[in-house]
């Protein structure tokens, strides 16, 4: 298959099952509503080491947020629920707590929850108080601005994590601009986020490594550096490749994302300089979701 002249390799990426919840944070300012989801979601990238996967869902207008205020919708993935309940309470407790101006609140419906003001609540040593309004409940917790303003449980539901495509060029800027143009696009669909920097990973990983105690290793089958040797999946013309990771809270919204992010790039044809578009997989071995780029573009 090829659109516009580049080539899409007859290939699946390989994802796996995970558990996702979405957070809404709100402030008295929007740049302090960004300033929050930004704190919140650093150091979010891979649960290989970050332990939570996470990004900016959106910006949110003072309409769609639950006390009129501009806000931010947050989307976090752990590999199990306890995980994620540690890593948003840690996160929420050092990040939103601790911003001025802050409140939070559960921006997914699910009869699954995890704790979110709950373990939070005793910050306020005694001093905190709940308040029930139509059916959810609150804790106020005094801090020195004033008080912080934080609904008690949050949705938690089964989502997948490891989506992602490769788009392989002739040149780093070439890639990098098509990469740009994808995550633009991608960003336009609900439920979905690219928790790498600018959305977009330079150092994809395989599972495994000739070092026993490393779990993930590079890439090398698509590393430009090592194209002369056997095993490589690059030929002669390609000098970066560069990949996009997906998690989001369904199987549709990431095929969505994906359709959306290679469409993107696909519009500038080979005179952009990206010949290939790959994907990243274990085999079938790893990840219970297989999203496969021929199928999804047809």
């Amino acid at each position: 298959m090829k659109l516009n002249g580049i080539l899409i390799d007859d290939t699946f990426a390989e994802a796996f099952g995970m558990q996702g919840t979405r957070i809404v944070i709100t402030a008295d300012t929007a740049p302090w509503a960004k300033i929050a989801a930004e704190t919140m979601t650093g150091f979010a990238t891979s649960i290989i080491a970050c332990g939570v996967e996470a990004g900016i869902e959106r910006l949110l207008p003072p309409e769609e947020t639950p006390d009129g205020r501009p806000g931010a919708a947050i989307l976090l993935f752990g590999m199990s629920r306890d995980a994620l309940s540690t890593a948003v309470r840690n996160r929420v407790g050092q990040c939103i707590l601790t911003c001025p101006g802050t409140a939070c609140y559960n921006g997914l419906d699910s009869e699954q929850k995890i704790p979110l003001g709950r373990p939070l609540r005793y910050f306020g040593d005694g001093w905190q108080t709940a308040k029930r309004i139509g059916g959810h409940r609150y804790w106020r917790i005094p801090v020195m601005e004033g008080e912080f303003l934080i609904e008690d449980e949050a949705g938690v539901q089964d989502s997948i994590g490891g989506g992602n495509f490769l788009i392989l060029g002739r040149s780093r800027d070439a890639v990098r601009e098509a990469s740009e143009r994808a995550v633009v696009a991608m960003r336009e669909i609900r439920d979905v986020v690219m928790p790498f920097p600018g959305g977009i990973v330079r150092s994809g990983s395989k599972v495994g490594s000739r070092y026993p105690f490393l779990f993930a290793s590079t890439n090398d089958a698509f590393s430009p550096v090592l194209k002369g040797l056997p095993g490589s999946a690059l030929g002669p013309e390609v000098a970066s490749v560069l990949e996009i990771v997906i998690d989001g809270l369904t199987e549709s919204a990431i095929s969505a994302a994906t359709v959306a992010g290679i469409r993107a790039i696909v519009e500038g044809g080979l005179d952009s300089g990206v010949t290939r578009i790959s994907a990243g997989n274990y085999g079938g071995d790893l990840g219970a979701y297989k999203f496969h780029l021929r199928e999804l573009l047809k």
